[in-house]
């Protein structure tokens, strides 16, 4: 019997005599840490270049340049302003007789208004550089529909304070004449004075529209439906605004009208309106011009806004002339004032604005001397002298006072001039007052009268006590 031994393990296979036996791998060199490299110290970041104004497509370019249609609403909005502010001069006889307050009640409502009108000036065009301008000139024009339409509700005179005076007045000062200078040194290079004079003619314009219709209302429907007249008044600018009104010129891919290649937009305020305000106020005051020229418009404003604007009309009608007759008196002086401020921006384009503001301070001076012995019952040529003369003088001292403002203050100009303007409407708001009292303690203006036209001299004094900047008297 044959036995089978099990398969033991398998025999090793020998290496093939061709097959070499591997190579030891190299260890590899280690490779040397670098050397770190400092940081850079960083470098700070530079202001922001201002972007030039992008060129308009030669194809689209319109005809007439946008600047003068924003000029066009901007002269609506303030002829709206200065109608809504002039017409309480022919609500002092109607309150006076439906609820029984004195002249120095009615006056004293009105002279807040006038005050506010001035203070409001400066912060409202702080406010249109920050926010723009069309939102500013719509929320005026609402707080003026607002005020004038809650008149119909008043039964005391805290009320006619509050309605005429404070809403009616912030309203109206948030579209004074610094609108205007905010409006043409934002939109126009060019054409500075004479853009500058057909906006302030904007408020003779307001008198022109709204007095006389004022006064027919008051003296056939009442008052009450003469300040609805005026509420419904403002809002119908408001869409005009929101439609065409622009905050700059670069906002529709334009140049300001007549700027060259060079041109760039400045740069927008990053402080708050109130702290440019305020800034630009302390940084003008410690100037002798800044006070020259609020001494001067304060005097401006005591001889139109606060005496012949608010007491002219009662003051005529103390003589028996009928309130219509008078107000449209006071409308007519609204027509030659257009024609006397326009001119005005036209001479300060080419004249010494010092010299200029002499001149019509020593006339309106003269004028406002003869006023007390022109007053009758009926209109009489010596008294269309008198409106025809005056009025080429109301508010043709605007122009060559900005003019002032922007070649002493620069890219404060607009801001300083709101100050100005304010302190123009204080003087209003105090010969507004003292004007009312005067007439219930004497029975008659003529003493205002005479010292008004002795401020005025003073003022033309004062005027040729400013001094031109010696940059400018050099390049003379």
């Amino acid at each position: 019997m044959t036995h089978t031994l099990p398969p033991g393990p398998p025999s090793p296979v020998p290496p093939s005599p061709t097959e070499a036996a591997p190579a030891p791998v190299p260890t590899p060199t280690p490779v040397p840490t670098p050397t770190p490299v400092p940081t850079p110290t960083p470098v700070p970041t530079p202001a922001p270049v201002p972007t030039p104004t992008p060129v308009p497509t030669p194809g689209r370019r319109p005809r007439v340049h946008r600047a003068w249609w924003v000029a066009v609403v901007a002269f609506v909005a303030l002829v709206g302003a200065a109608g809504f502010r002039a017409t309480p001069s022919v609500f002092i006889d109607p309150l006076k007789d439906e609820f029984g307050w004195s002249s120095g009640t009615v006056s004293g409502a009105v002279s807040v208004n006038v005050l506010l009108y001035g203070l409001t000036a400066p912060f409202a065009s702080a406010l249109m550089e920050r926010y723009g301008i069309r939102r500013v000139v719509a929320c005026a024009l609402l707080l003026i529909a607002a005020g004038s339409g809650l008149t119909v509700f008043m039964t005391a005179p805290w009320q006619l304070f509050l309605c005429w005076g404070v809403l009616v007045g912030l309203g109206s000062g948030s579209m004074a004449l610094a609108f205007a200078a905010t409006v043409t040194n934002r939109w126009f290079v060019a054409r500075r004075g004479l853009v500058t004079g057909v906006l302030t003619a904007g408020g003779a314009a307001g008198q022109l529209v709204f007095l006389p219709l004022v006064a027919v209302l008051v003296e056939g429907p009442g008052w009450r439906t003469a300040s609805l007249a005026v509420c419904g008044a403002a809002l119908a600018v408001v869409p005009l605004v929101v439609w065409l009104l622009r905050d700059h010129p670069e906002d529709v891919g334009l140049r300001p009208y007549g700027a060259g290649d060079d041109h760039v937009r400045p740069v927008e305020p990053s402080s708050g309106a109130a702290r440019r305000t305020l800034g630009a106020l302390s940084s003008a005051a410690r100037t002798k011009v800044f006070w020259l020229l609020a001494g001067t418009f304060a005097i401006c404003g005591a001889s139109t806004n606060g005496l012949v604007g608010v007491h002219f009309v009662p003051a005529a009608h103390d003589h028996g002339m009928p309130v219509p007759a008078a107000a449209s008196l006071l409308a007519v002086i609204g027509v030659f004032d257009l024609v006397g401020t326009v001119a005005s921006g036209w001479f300060t384009d080419r004249f010494d604005a010092r010299r200029l503001l002499a001149v019509y301070y020593a006339l309106r001076g003269v004028s406002l001397l003869f006023l007390p012995l022109l007053f009758a019952g009926d209109v009489r040529p010596s008294m269309l002298f008198f409106v025809v003369f005056y009025g080429l003088d109301w508010v043709a001292t605007v122009p060559p006072t900005i003019a002032l403002c922007r070649e002493h203050f620069g890219a404060d100009g607009a801001i300083v001039f709101g100050w100005v303007l304010a302190s123009h409407q204080a003087g209003a708001s105090v010969v507004a007052f003292l004007a009312g009292v005067t007439r219930d303690a004497t029975g008659s203006y003529d003493v205002v009268w005479i010292a008004s036209g002795a401020l005025c001299a003073s003022a033309a004094l004062m005027a040729l006590v400013i001094r031109r900047r010696p940059e400018v008297t050099a390049a003379a």
